[in-house]
Formats: C-alpha cells, sequence, structure tokens
C-alpha cells in the first residue's frame, strides 16, 4: 500500500459512490445484491478514514434523482440504509463518529426518517470524525431551497441585500457549519459530478476512477489521497506566492 503523508491530509473527502448496479451485473447478480456489496464498501471507507485521521467524508448515498429509479429498488435501498445505521450505530460510539445527513429529508418514508434522528441525535457529542449522509440529496434543489429561506427572510426583515454574501449564502446550505470538500472521488469510470454539492465543491480537488463501488477498498482510497498531496492547490494565486 502507497504511503500518504498524515499531516497533509484532506480534511474534508466527499465520494459519489458509482457502480452497484454495473458490478452486479458483471457478477450476474440483481442490482439489489449489487448495493448490499456497496455497503461492504461504506463500511470499509468509514473505517480507512477513520483509522488515518479523515476529520469529514460525505457520501452521495440517495440523489434526488435516484427516486426515478423502479420502486423495488428505492425500497431495496432505503431499506439497505436502515439495516446500515442499525449494525454500524455501535461502531460509531465506540470509534467516536458523529453521523450527519442531509437533504430534502422530509420526503424519506417515516420509519427511515426516525431511524436517522435517532443515530443522529445519539452520536451528535461525538468528535473523531463526522460522517455525512448525503439523502434525497440534488444539489441545484439545495440552492433553492436556500434562496427561498433567504428570500423569506429578507421579506420579515432579518436580513437586508447588502448583507448577502457567498459566506453568508453558505450559511443557509444543508452544509451550514460543515467544511467544504477537499477531495472528491468517484467510483465507477463516469466523469461528472451529477448535481452533487454544486456550491460547496468550487475549489474541490477530483479524482476518478474507474473502481466500481463495490471493489473500493482502503487502498484505493489511499491511492486517491496519494494523488491528491501531488497536487498543488493554488486557489486562485501562483505557485511564487504559495512559496513565500
Amino acid at each position: 500500500m502507497k504511503e500518504i503523508d498524515l499531516e497533509r491530509l484532506p480534511q474534508h473527502i466527499a465520494i459519489i459512490m458509482d457502480g452497484n448496479g454495473r458490478w452486479a451485473e458483471r457478477h450476474a447478480m440483481g442490482r439489489i445484491l449489487g448495493h448490499k456489496k456497496g455497503a461492504d464498501s461504506v463500511r470499509a471507507a468509514v473505517r480507512t478514514c477513520r483509522r488515518i485521521g479523515i476529520r469529514y467524508l460525505t457520501l452521495y448515498a440517495f440523489s434526488m434523482e435516484n427516486w426515478l429509479r423502479p420502486e423495488a429498488e428505492v425500497n431495496a435501498l432505503l431499506s439497505l440504509l436502515k439495516e446500515y445505521l442499525d449494525s454500524e450505530v455501535q461502531e460509531m460510539m465506540d470509534q467516536g463518529i458523529r453521523l450527519v445527513a442531509i437533504g430534502k429529508l422530509d420526503s424519506l418514508d417515516e420509519s427511515i426518517l426516525r431511524k436517522i434522528n435517532d443515530v443522529s441525535a445519539r452520536t451528535s457529542q461525538n468528535r473523531g470524525m463526522t460522517v455525512i449522509l448525503a439523502l434525497s440529496y440534488g444539489g441545484r434543489d439545495e440552492i433553492a431551497a436556500a434562496a427561498r429561506r433567504m428570500v423569506g427572510d429578507a421579506l420579515t426583515g432579518k436580513i437586508t441585500p447588502g448583507e448577502v454574501t457567498k459566506e453568508l449564502c453558505a450559511n443557509y446550505l444543508y452544509t451550514a457549519g460543515l467544511p467544504d470538500p477537499d477531495l472528491l472521488i468517484r467510483t465507477g469510470g463516469e466523469y461528472r459530478i451529477s448535481n452533487f454539492l454544486l456550491w460547496q465543491m468550487a475549489y474541490t480537488e477530483f479524482y476518478f476512477t474507474e473502481i466500481l463501488w463495490p471493489d473500493f477498498r482502503d487502498r484505493h482510497l489511499i491511492k486517491a489521497i496519494d494523488d491528491y498531496q501531488r497536487r498543488e492547490r493554488r486557489f486562485g494565486k501562483t505557485s511564487e506566492q504559495l512559496k513565500t
């Protein structure tokens, strides 16, 4: 396994977990079994990030567009989510992992929402690492929802147009109080961000891999971090400015 610099880790990694269905097809399995295997990769990614010292991990678990999939697959995905939370909550407590969920959560089934809220509450005081699940999430929907809230606050006099800054806008997003991702990993060989964290990824480094999500393990995560550490993050400055 590659050696990485533990002093220069990305603070926040986001992952688009793509390829469960194609993995299932290659192994002559149903798509739902592919999603079950993908849950093993979630577990591996969380454990590796906690072990090496990543502070924040955001997982694109269920997009707004995923609601368009066949009902049986949608129900299976949400059922797997409940199973995952049930099986992992004790480890989250043992490892000091806090769970946060972002997205249009009120569109989720009430029993699933109760489970998410319960695990979030139980882990709320944990400070070792934060796992953010993006559920019923869409980046454009998030920005539109933030705009509606801002307009509402402007109409009631809580804010004025002159007070609107990028920092204020960020405070109206689902991710308020969380740092922007330093590194985005997308598995499955696709080269797009699929309506994920559109505002937050203005300066995120992107890493794409052909590995399908059910095959993604710690060595692949370490490889992505190694690639990230080889890049120069200038944020608009020149290389010479960074050296001074």
